[in-house]
């Protein structure tokens, strides 16, 4: 009886730690919101896109102008660009 108690609690043990491990493996595969590709390292402090279209991860949801890449390549800077 206890044997089948102590197997039964480490498989149940053993599968959370397996479950787990899958989930982490993958949250790796998916790139961050803003992300193109994978980005930065995971866990990176500098989690910074490069500027433009092309880098970002969902489609363009409207025609990228001239306001839309000055905006987006000033950021994070404090001061906003002088095209608007």
């Amino acid at each position: 009886m206890k044997t089948s108690l102590l197997l039964s609690a480490l498989g149940g043990a053993a599968a959370y730690l397996w479950v787990r491990h899958k989930q982490r493996q993958e949250e790796r595969l998916v790139p961050a919101a803003a992300f193109a590709g994978p980005g930065a390292a995971i866990g990176s402090f500098a989690q910074v896109r490069d500027a433009g279209p092309e880098h970002m991860r969902d489609g363009e949801a409207h025609d990228w102008d001239q306001t839309d890449e000055a905006s987006d390549q000033s950021f994070p800077a404090s001061d906003p660009p002088s095209t608007y």
